[in-house]
């Protein structure tokens, strides 16, 4: 899925431990191997893998 900074998304990935987890981020980058966003409910930035993401919704579009 296309991913422009300033963008809000819900997404579904699989963390270190193999557990799914669902969050709301802002995305401050993104490349073919990771999104830079910053996550709200952790209140901090944090890096996802793109091959362990399995599902996003775009809630807002950036500026």
């Amino acid at each position: 899925m296309e991913m422009d900074k300033g963008d809000i998304i819900e997404l579904i990935y699989i963390d270190k431990s193999n557990h799914l987890t669902q969050r709301v981020i802002k995305v401050l980058d993104a490349t073919d191997t990771y999104v830079k966003g910053y996550c709200y409910s952790r209140k901090e930035v944090r890096c996802f893998q793109r091959p362990n993401i399995l599902g996003t919704k775009i809630i807002k579009h950036g500026a």
